[in-house]
């Protein structure tokens, strides 16, 4: 007869409809039980929707009944009682807000190298001179580079709950797997160990009191995108872009990612949007409008254009972001004025 852990892991090939995760990673198996030639197994979902119970039942079974030495299989699926659940096909609601954090926004974009980690690091640091108490997560785990533009190199303290205590660059709570690493040192993970990691950089860390906790997302929309949706309620997701075609097509499976989890949209920006030259000529490398006109598309808001200077990347590169150095550069007035219209959307 079949352990439970070869139940369990025969159940990884059952996706939660809709999703490209198993229902063992949702942690919706609850029991286990194997006895006289019969596996029962007791499921706890959070929608109310029949239809999706009534599909995990049946995939459960069809492949249990597949395992060797099986005679009976008895799949429970339990759904919560009218009343006790708002949405009827969403599996992250058993989750657990950050403690001391008011809100969490996850920066994203569909594709690499649109410039999203440094949209972070200067919209924490914007937040922290609007007055805000801010932390920022950096959950690319494969590529962390928060740490080099916060111009934080040194390791997380234990506290005396043995919790990492995160440091601080200019003002702001800085948490990043490149905080634990030595120099060069890769990560070769695979997407169980990145779920971990995220929920222990969540949970495991004094965070202390936050007005905002930003989260640096990697590209695309696989593990550690899926990994924060389900460990904690994300009050809005920000999505960054560049104006050609070829980023925003992948921004909108960004775009439908969120909405499928039901995470509120904040808005679009437009980096790297046109170049001034030193003769005042305003040139559109990448072309121009392609972010306001697909936020159009999407019915989300536009939260504005950043544009190509020097002084954005020469201040990531020296761990102090432009809205640090020089809040009053063009650069780090557009900054500014876009977390302030992050944080009135969250609070108005």
């Amino acid at each position: 007869m079949p352990t439970q852990d070869d139940i369990q892991n025969a159940l990884k090939a059952v996706q939660y409809p809709g999703y490209s995760r198993d229902i063992v990673s949702f942690g919706l198996i609850k029991d286990i039980t194997v006895a006289n030639g019969a596996i029962s197994v007791a499921m706890q979902l959070t929608t109310l929707n029949p239809d999706i119970a009534q599909q995990i039942k049946e995939s459960s079974e069809r492949v249990l009944k597949n395992l060797p030495d099986v005679k009976r299989v008895y799949v429970e699926v339990r759904q919560p009682a009218a009343g006790q659940s708002a949405d009827g096909t969403n599996p992250f609601l058993n989750q657990n807000r950050v403690p001391g954090v008011k809100r969490v926004i996850a920066v994203a974009s569909g594709k690499g190298g649109v410039g999203k980690s440094t949209v972070a690091a200067n919209l924490a640091c914007a937040l922290k001179q609007l007055g805000a108490s801010v932390g920022l997560l950096d959950c690319d785990v494969y590529g962390p580079s928060i740490p080099l533009m916060m111009g934080v190199h040194e390791h997380p303290t234990i506290s005396r709950q043995e919790q990492l205590v995160p440091p601080v660059g200019h003002g702001v709570k800085v948490m990043s797997i490149g905080l634990l690493l030595t120099d060069d040192q890769p990560v070769i993970w695979r997407g169980p160990m990145i779920t971990k990691t995220i929920q222990q950089f969540l949970m495991a860390v004094e965070w202390g009191e936050l007005d905002f906790l930003l989260v640096d997302l990697p590209p695309g929309t696989g593990d550690a995108q899926l990994s924060l949706c389900q460990a904690v309620p994300l009050d809005g997701g920000v999505i960054v872009t560049t104006p050609q075609e070829a980023s925003l097509g992948v921004v909108r499976k960004g775009i439908a990612m969120f909405q499928k989890v039901n995470v509120p949209i904040l808005g679009l920006i437009e980096n790297m949007s046109y170049f001034t030259a030193p003769n005042g000529e305003r040139v559109e490398i990448f072309g121009h409008g392609g972010g306001k006109e697909e936020a159009v598309r999407q019915n989300i808001s536009f939260l504005g254009e950043v544009p190509i200077f020097t002084e954005i990347c020469e201040g990531g590169e020296r761990g102090t972001p432009i809205v640090v150095s020089t809040p009053n550069h063009p650069a780090g007035q557009v900054f500014i004025q876009i977390a302030e219209a992050i944080r009135k959307k969250l609070e108005g």
